[in-house]
C-alpha cells in the first residue's frame, strides 16, 4: 500500500508540473501576442553608407538626431540583392542560408533561381535558415511582409500573417499607407514585425551610377517617403512607439567603359556554361573541366582573381554551399567582364553603376539607421556586419532567436 500511494504521489506531482510548464508556455505566447515591442524594418536597395551628405535629408536626419546611425554596415559576399536581403533577416552567410546569388544553379534540383523565375522565388526549397518573421510567428507574434526577399515563400512549414507578391509597380507612397493600414489594427489582428522595400537607388544607381548628380533623385525620394512615414505615425502617437530599423542591401560602385576586362581574350566563353558575368563570374562546368578552365584564366588579368571553389578566402564565406560554382571570378571594384562584340555592340553598356564586388570595398558598404524606444539617442556606432541585424530585432522584439552567424555585441551601446 505505501508503494501504491508512493507512485500515486510521484504521478500527481508529474502532472502537475506538465500542467505548470504548459500553462507557462501559453502565457508567454499570450504575452507576446499583448506585445509593445514593434518594428518597422526599410530597406533602401542600394543605397550607400554616404548618401545622406550627398544631398538634403530632413527626415533621415532627424531620426539619425534621435536615434542610432552605423558608420556603415558591411554586407555579405557577393554583395547583391538577394543574398543580402536574406543575410538580413536570417542572420547567416549566403553560403549557410542558400541564397548565394540572384541567379543560381542548384544541381541536387536540377533547377536554376533567378530573380524573375516566380516560381522558383515561391518555392521554399531554395530558403534555408529562419527568417526573422518565422522566428516572430513561432513566439506568437504576427507579422507583415510588404514585399522582402524570401517572404513569398513558405519556410519551415511558415508564413508571415500577413504578405505579399512582389510588384514593382505598386507606388512608394502606397507602400508606407499599406504599413500604416495594418498599425491602425485591431491589437490582436495587429503585426509586431512590418517590412517595406523601395527600388529606387538600385534603380538609379544601375542607370546613372553613384557619382551622378542624378542619383539625388533617388536619395530625395528615400527621404520624402521616411518624412510621410513620419507623419503617419506621428499622427497616430506611435512615433515613440514603434522601432524604425533602416538599412540597404549593399553599396553601388561606379563604372566605366575604360574598366573592362574581355573574357574572350583567355577563352572562348560561348563554349562555357556561365551564371554570371560580373563582378562575379559564376561558370559551371564538369569537376573534370574545371582545371583546364581555371588555367586559361588565373592570373591572366591582375583586375580579375580567380578561384576554384574551396579556395575563396575564408573572410568571403564563399564555399561551402552547393550552389557555388565550381570557378569563381571576382573582379576588382568598379571593372565589368564582358565580351569584345558585346562590348562593340552595346555603346551605352558599362557606365552605370553596379555591385557584387569583394565588401570591403567602401563603394560596397551598406546603411544602418534605426530610431525607437528601444534605441539610444544621438548614438553613433561603428561599421558592422549584416548578418548581426537579426540578433538586433530578436532582442527588440523580445523573442528567443534561432542560431545565427551573427552578434548582438556590436550593439551594445545602441539599447536602452
Amino acid at each position: 500500500m505505501q508503494s501504491i500511494k508512493y507512485i500515486f504521489r510521484i504521478t500527481v506531482i508529474a502532472l502537475l508540473t506538465i500542467i505548470t510548464i504548459s500553462c507557462d508556455t501559453i502565457s508567454r505566447g499570450m504575452n507576446n501576442s499583448d506585445s509593445e515591442n514593434y518594428i518597422i524594418l526599410i530597406s533602401f536597395d542600394a543605397f550607400r553608407w554616404d548618401y545622406m551628405n550627398k544631398t538634403d535629408t530632413p527626415n533621415l536626419d532627424y531620426l539619425a538626431t534621435n536615434g542610432v546611425k552605423a558608420d556603415a554596415m558591411i554586407p555579405s559576399f557577393p554583395s547583391k540583392t538577394f543574398p543580402n536581403h536574406y543575410s538580413i533577416v536570417t542572420g547567416l552567410y549566403p553560403e549557410n542560408h542558400g541564397i548565394v546569388s540572384n541567379t543560381m544553379y542548384d544541381p541536387e534540383y536540377d533547377a536554376t533561381f533567378s530573380l524573375g523565375n516566380r516560381t522558383e522565388v515561391q518555392n521554399g526549397r531554395w530558403w534555408d535558415g529562419e527568417p526573422i518573421w518565422v522566428t516572430a510567428e513561432k513566439n506568437g507574434l504576427k507579422t507583415l511582409c510588404n514585399f522582402w526577399p524570401g517572404s513569398e515563400a513558405e519556410i519551415n512549414a511558415i508564413r508571415p500573417t500577413y504578405w505579399t507578391e512582389y510588384d514593382g509597380n505598386v507606388p512608394n507612397e502606397e507602400r508606407v499607407n499599406i504599413v500604416l493600414e495594418y498599425l491602425d489594427k485591431p491589437k490582436n489582428e495587429r503585426p509586431h514585425l512590418l517590412t517595406i522595400y523601395f527600388s529606387d537607388p538600385d534603380d538609379y544607381g544601375h542607370l546613372v551610377g553613384p557619382d551622378s548628380s542624378e542619383i539625388n533623385i533617388a536619395i530625395q525620394e528615400c527621404d520624402n517617403r521616411i518624412g510621410q512615414l513620419i507623419d503617419g505615425l506621428e499622427s497616430r502617437d506611435l512615433l515613440d512607439k514603434v522601432n524604425i530599423i533602416i538599412v540597404s542591401d549593399h553599396g553601388m560602385a561606379q563604372l566605366s567603359r575604360d574598366r573592362i576586362v574581355f573574357l574572350d581574350d583567355y577563352l572562348n566563353p560561348t563554349n562555357l556554361n556561365i551564371l554570371n558575368w560580373y563582378p562575379v563570374l559564376d561558370i559551371w562546368c564538369d569537376e573534370s573541366k574545371v582545371d583546364s578552365i581555371y588555367n586559361l584564366i588565373h592570373g591572366k588579368n591582375e583586375h580579375l582573381t580567380v578561384y576554384k571553389k574551396g579556395d575563396v578566402p575564408e573572410y568571403l564565406h564563399y564555399n561551402n554551399n552547393r550552389r557555388i560554382t565550381p570557378i569563381i571570378g571576382i573582379l576588382d571594384n568598379g571593372w565589368s567582364l564582358t565580351s569584345h562584340d558585346y562590348f562593340e555592340s552595346h555603346e551605352s553598356f558599362y557606365c552605370g553603376g553596379t555591385h557584387g564586388y569583394d565588401p570591403v570595398n567602401p563603394d560596397m558598404h551598406a546603411f544602418f539607421l534605426a530610431h525607437g524606444p528601444k534605441l539610444k539617442k544621438g548614438v553613433t556606432i561603428p561599421e558592422f556586419k549584416n548578418i548581426d541585424l537579426y540578433s538586433l530585432m530578436a532582442e527588440i522584439l523580445e523573442i528567443e532567436p534561432a542560431k545565427t552567424d551573427g552578434s548582438i555585441s556590436v550593439f551594445k551601446n545602441a539599447l536602452e
